[in-house]
């Protein structure tokens, strides 16, 4: 709570003590405070003298009066709407309006300059409805319910890797639903707090409320955005690996073209770029090369580069200076992080030999079979540790080299797969593009999926992609969704 509306509160309410809240939820229009922020075993039934300073008519479970003048908890509506799967439930201000009740009232949005708070409100409130649908809001809702019910049953953790599967997803859904919540509560309490500073005439509460809604609708697209990246390894880094199309030089150079404009968008977004791998051309440019690219939503970003680019110029190698159309594949692969397992070791692959450790030692190291050698039978692959003093240190850290050599092996096989793939791809070429470079007769980048399009194609080339990027994922999102 701002020391601004906590001095409201004290002032207004004398008789009650503030100091035991933290989160101030709305007035109605005769001034009844209404407070949040309290377990449910504390919420009771208001029967008391002071309960004329509350509305009740608008929530189930309010208040819990402790002493004389102590109001501990009230709002376990909201409370509750917060922190349920019943959150379908539509929050509203004091006079009952909903956050698609301002999204339908054709409320007009102007510039962000004006103060106008109806303005800012419904621009919020367009945003919240753009990131529930992205987030497939009806189907999110269902599937936590269903989770709920899983979750509720009792032998859930006879299986503790499905059981561990369906809590983490539950997390998972649970933390993006309660950030959409917080937003719409946010957004709610902040048009009371406008009403009540207008009704009491208090220009400068109305004036911090009116920075407060300016301060969510420049942040909106941002949370839009965040809505874009919401896939299970869309956090992750990733490797961008682009393969020459047949056309000889010309589709080297523009493979060359194509991986430097990754490397220049990678460093405008502050991504670390690793090349990993090269294959040059003869003449010019590359046959095929891969980079890593570490940083937060690498992946997400860049799985919207995924297919054929399609190049139209004067060829720089034609002595004729005839138009030539060049094409280059895409993949993109994400690298999953420490909280994935890539290979899971049965005990029964492997074979565990103990023997004495070699070298110099005290009496203990060299007299007892503390070393251990681990042999994975599938794969053949072995680890062995005897620098640790027992047995048992020993098998752990063995075992830690096997884990990781193991998923070592499972990434370059990933890896094969995906160079496998993008060479499968041999339709480089006509019907197949994703997105068209041309840099003769006219000068234009056009996404074919999306139809976006800029006339500075050299922009594009120097990196500043993330127009294309957006508009896909928005597009991909948004297509057929049902709206909230």
């Amino acid at each position: 709570m701002s020391s601004l509306i906590f001095k409201r509160l004290s002032n207004r309410f004398s008789h009650i003590n503030f100091s035991k809240f933290q989160f101030f939820l709305s007035f109605n229009q005769n001034h009844k405070v209404l407070v949040s922020g309290v377990p449910p075993a504390l919420i009771k039934t208001i029967k008391n003298p002071f309960c004329s300073y509350f509305s009740v008519s608008k929530y189930h479970n309010f208040a819990h009066l402790s002493g004389k003048d102590k109001v501990l908890a009230s709002g376990f509506g909201v409370w509750k709407s917060l922190f349920s799967t019943q959150a379908a439930a539509e929050l509203s201000t004091s006079d009952g309006l909903t956050v698609d009740g301002i999204a339908a009232s054709n409320w007009t949005i102007v510039d962000e300059s004006e103060s106008d708070w109806k303005s800012h409100a419904a621009a919020i409130a367009q945003s919240i409805q753009v990131i529930k649908r992205r987030l497939q809001w009806k189907k999110l809702l269902v599937r936590l319910d269903l989770l709920s019910v899983q979750l509720n049953k009792p032998d859930l953790w006879d299986d503790p890797e499905h059981a561990g599967n369906i809590s983490r997803e539950h997390g998972s859904l649970m933390a993006k639903m309660k950030k959409v919540k917080a937003l719409e509560q946010e957004l709610l309490e902040n048009i009371d707090m406008i009403k009540l500073a207008r009704e009491e005439d208090d220009i400068e509460l109305e004036s911090e409320m009116l920075k407060a809604l300016l301060q969510m609708r420049r942040n909106s697209n941002e949370k839009e955005q965040e809505a874009l990246l919401s896939g299970e390894h869309d956090s992750c880094p990733c490797y961008i690996e682009v393969q020459a199309g047949a056309g000889g030089t010309e589709s080297m150079d523009w493979a060359k073209m194509i991986m430097q404009m990754y490397k220049s968008w990678a460093q405008r977004h502050g991504y670390r770029v690793t090349v990993v791998d090269e294959m040059p051309g003869e003449i010019a440019g590359i046959k095929r090369a891969t980079i890593k690219v570490d940083g937060e939503y690498a992946f997400g970003y860049a799985k919207a580069e995924v297919g054929v680019h399609r190049l139209v110029r004067i060829s720089p190698f034609d002595s004729g200076k005839r138009r030539h159309t060049s094409f280059a594949a895409v993949a993109v692969t994400p690298i999953l992080g420490d909280g994935f397992t890539h290979v899971q070791i049965n005990e029964s692959d492997l074979r565990i030999e103990r023997f004495r450790a070699g070298g110099a030692g005290g009496q203990h190291v060299n007299t007892t079979e503390s070393a251990v050698r681990i042999v994975h039978i599938p794969t053949g692959i072995t680890a062995t540790c005897q620098n640790e003093r027992s047995q048992h240190m020993n098998k752990d850290s063995a075992m830690a080299v096997l884990q990781s050599r193991l998923d070592q092996c499972e990434m370059a096989r990933q890896a094969q797969i995906n160079a496998q793939h993008t060479q499968s791809l041999t339709d480089i070429g006509w019907g197949n593009q994703i997105r068209s470079y041309v840099l003769h007769p006219y000068r234009m980048v056009k996404d074919l999926r999306t139809n976006y399009e800029v006339t500075n194609p050299d922009s594009v080339l120097e990196g500043e992609i993330d127009g294309f990027i957006l508009s896909y994922l928005s597009a991909l999102l948004d297509k057929g969704e049902d709206c909230p």
